[in-house]
């Protein structure tokens, strides 16, 4: 039986800048690209459903603005991609030195 998408919101760490927040959970490979010929070839539908990690809505908004859903899925489909990232390592840093809002 194949995962369920998660779209809950939960009070968990952020696993982008670890702070403790309501978070939701961000598919590492985009929704829009389940049904692509090249996602369904290059990963299997259980993986395409459950590769993710639970963000804050601000890390996740800012991972939103900084790329297409192509590119988050082809290349930002894993945590240790996203944090290798200039771009969102310098948000990182400044997400953690925010107090919470």
């Amino acid at each position: 039986m194949s995962p369920m998408p998660r779209s809950e919101i939960n009070e968990e760490t952020c696993a982008l800048c670890s702070r403790q927040r309501p978070t939701t959970f961000h598919h590492l490979i985009p929704r829009k690209c389940h049904t692509n010929k090249w996602f369904k070839k290059n990963f299997d539908t259980d993986d395409m459903r459950s590769r993710g990690i639970d963000v804050c809505r601000p890390c996740h908004s800012f991972i939103h603005k900084q790329f297409s859903e192509k590119e988050l899925g082809r290349e930002f489909n894993t945590l240790e991609k996203l944090l290798a990232h200039e771009t969102i390592s310098t948000y990182i840093v400044w997400a953690r030195k925010q107090k919470r809002v």
